[in-house]
């Protein structure tokens, strides 16, 4: 049977480029035990599947399809903004991470669930709609945008790499974001469409913890598996040196 459980670290507030490198490091262990199982040199149990929770300080990260022209400041501005800018190796273009928004970082052998990466983005969009509902606010999807939206402003935005069927990079769900920073940008490359967070759709501060809580249990529900709470970035370093 293949393997379903997924252990979930929280690593609270971290800058993006230790947790990028995490997320390598965390994606090339997964791909080097299963071709060493497929050859027959593995002894041993697996590792499992990760996800990682975690809040940036404020960041711009650039996608490898993205355009740096959506970028509207200079690196001037965004040092007085306190705000690095990050060129990546997800799909999609150009995005916003900082204080008040819950990213999440699934690293999944899709070998243990479907090999279909379209498939795969549909499922964390419905989690996140489901999440929405939980909230009394009906969210959906916008045929050739990726991520969820509700009344036309994307409140989830979505971007992976995927290799040998192992993924990384992920969600970025708006609970108390600032929204001011995403005027920086033109978020995900496009420009007719606002964002909004759960805080200004209820009109006052969301329980972050508790929205982890919905999403890990419509996480479960969706994609069938169990998880699992664990640790610390340290624990996840730790677990893969």
């Amino acid at each position: 049977m293949p393997n379903k459980n997924i252990e979930l670290y929280d690593l609270g507030r971290a800058s993006y480029q230790p947790v990028w490198d995490l997320q390598h490091a965390v994606q090339q262990r997964l791909i080097d035990e299963k071709r060493a199982e497929q050859k027959g040199n593995f002894e041993g149990t697996r590792l499992d599947d990760f996800l990682l929770f975690v809040e940036h300080p404020h960041v711009y990260t650039l996608g490898k399809s993205g355009k740096e022209e959506h970028m509207l400041r200079t690196m001037m501005e965004l040092q007085q903004l306190e705000a690095e800018f990050i060129k990546i190796d997800r799909g999609g273009d150009i995005t916003y991470h900082g204080p008040g928004q819950i990213v999440g970082y699934p690293i999944l052998d899709l070998d243990r669930h479907f090999t279909d990466v379209h498939k795969y983005l549909r499922f964390l969009e419905e989690v996140m709609i489901r999440v929405c509902a939980d909230y009394g606010f009906e969210a959906g999807r916008i045929e050739g945008a990726t991520g969820v939206w509700v009344d036309n402003a994307k409140i989830c935005a979505m971007g992976i790499r995927c290799s040998r069927w192992v993924t990384m990079h992920g969600f970025a769900l708006n609970v108390n974001t600032d929204l001011r920073y995403f005027n920086n940008i033109v978020p995900c490359g496009i420009d007719d469409k606002a964002v909004i967070s759960l805080q200004k759709l209820s009109g006052k501060e969301i329980d972050t913890e508790e929205v982890k809580e919905r999403i890990i249990h419509h996480f479960e529900d969706v994609f069938e598996v169990s998880i699992s709470h664990k640790g610390s970035l340290q624990e996840v370093e730790q677990i893969i040196s």
